[in-house]
């Protein structure tokens, strides 16, 4: 849920600790691997109660701080982003998704796509995200060749 509805990085879901998660407010702060930054998100309700139940049920009881850890003993936090990708490939794959991306980044791209398709400049998709450079963000600007030819003009020269 916070890769895809937040767009975060793999890291950053790695590095959620229980005290990031202000209940109260509907908040989470998210620190970046890049540039060391933090920023606070509006927790979504449904994101929110996808981590309540998780923290309720899901976790294993330990001592650590970091919301997610490792499912096995000796229950440590995840060791990096390519454990959220692995998970996120298995899941990817169990569910029979084809997709030409098979890590945690797919959300991201997938939310910029659909911030894209539903009119939000790259800027503000830059601003969710959080880069720093706006050439990253138009890496996510896909061309949706359908859409563009509903808006183009006949040829008045014919077909060609």
């Amino acid at each position: 849920m916070l890769l895809a509805r937040l767009g975060l990085r793999g890291g950053e879901v790695v590095d959620v600790r229980l005290e990031d998660i202000d209940w109260r407010k509907g908040e989470i702060t998210v620190r970046s691997k890049k540039g060391g930054a933090w920023v606070r998100f509006p927790l979504p309700a449904d994101v929110g109660k996808a981590m309540a139940g998780y923290l309720e049920a899901g976790r294993p009881r330990c001592s650590c701080r970091n919301v997610f850890v490792r499912v096995y003993a000796p229950y440590r936090p995840l060791a990096h982003s390519g454990v959220v990708s692995k998970i996120v490939r298995d899941a990817l794959e169990q569910a029979g998704v084809e997709s030409p991306r098979k890590g945690a980044h797919t959300f991201r791209h997938t939310r910029a796509t659909d911030l894209l398709s539903k009119g939000a400049s790259l800027e503000k998709v830059g601003r969710v995200l959080r880069h720093k450079n706006p050439d990253t963000t138009a890496i996510y600007a896909r061309v949706d060749i359908e859409a563009l030819r509903q808006l183009a003009f006949p040829w008045v020269g014919g077909n060609r």
